[in-house]
């Protein structure tokens, strides 16, 4: 599998992260930071988190293969593994159909990007790829360390550890939400989960998960809502995140849905850790 990450991560968008909020994560326990929301190819984020902590590993939840070119990111790559030696994990991926104006043929770029970041050093143990579809799972195993799904169930990472077989990195993000109040905690998780519902990708792997028309209407149904935002206490949400451990997971990225999630890191961490 390559780098270490532990069983537990901490997913959020690369703007939640700061130094210090790093180095908090990694006193707690945490085994990796996942920087979402399409880190610039530069990485200067994940070179700043590393800087400023010690142990805990860093990854990109992902760099959009649209948005930075391959020798750009390897170069990058290249700069922070130098500096922080097995620390550092690449998560590449293709993105979302209706937000990339080139987007076309995912997986023939997919395998293009992989073929270039193979030309420019950058070793297959070193990167992961966002994957939904069996296809691109395998081409996950087959090409790099392995698959990082996201807005997935339990389910799904059954499926894809099955695809993998043993032996590759099988790291899917689970959102929570610390609430124990169902209702409360759908208002909270809700918007989390309704951004996806006009994303094909997701629309499309869900279906197959069993989630009906009805469930993917509207701002989604209180079932889907519950099972991809998974909401309670902490003994309950830590449940819902070890399902994909007990499924065949490697490592589960949590992404918090409450607007302050330093408490929600702190609780889950005590039942988790």
């Amino acid at each position: 599998m390559g780098i270490e990450l532990g069983r537990i991560g901490i997913w959020q968008h690369e703007s939640v992260f700061t130094p210090e909020i790093a180095r908090e994560l990694e006193e707690l326990g945490y085994g990796a930071i996942w920087l979402g929301g399409s880190p610039d190819g530069d990485l200067v984020k994940a070179e700043e988190l590393l800087d400023a902590t010690k142990t805990i590993k860093v990854a990109t939840g992902i760099v959009n293969i649209w948005k930075d070119d391959a020798v750009t990111v390897a170069e990058s790559y290249k700069r922070i593994e130098a500096k922080h030696p097995g620390r550092f994990l690449l998560g590449i991926g293709a993105g979302h159909r209706e937000h990339t104006a080139e987007f076309k043929k995912p997986y023939t770029a997919l395998v293009e990007y992989l073929d270039a970041l193979d030309d420019a050093g950058v070793p297959v143990e070193g990167r992961v790829l966002a994957a939904l579809g069996p296809k691109v799972i395998k081409l996950a195993g087959d090409r790099t360390a392995g698959a990082h799904p996201y807005l997935m169930t339990p389910e799904h990472t059954r499926q894809a550890r099955e695809i993998l077989g043993e032996g590759p990195l099988l790291a899917p993000e689970q959102k929570v939400v610390l609430e124990a109040d169902p209702a409360k905690a759908r208002e909270i998780g809700r918007p989390g989960v309704q951004f996806y519902l006009s994303l094909v990708n997701y629309t499309n792997s869900l279906r197959k998960l069993g989630f009906t028309d009805e469930d993917l209407a509207g701002e989604g149904s209180d079932k889907l809502v519950d099972a991809l935002a998974v909401h309670g206490d902490a003994e309950t949400v830590a449940r819902g995140v070890t399902a994909h451990i007990e499924a065949g997971a490697d490592h589960v990225n949590i992404q918090v849905l409450n607007q302050d999630p330093l408490p929600v890191y702190r609780a889950l961490a005590a039942v988790l850790l």
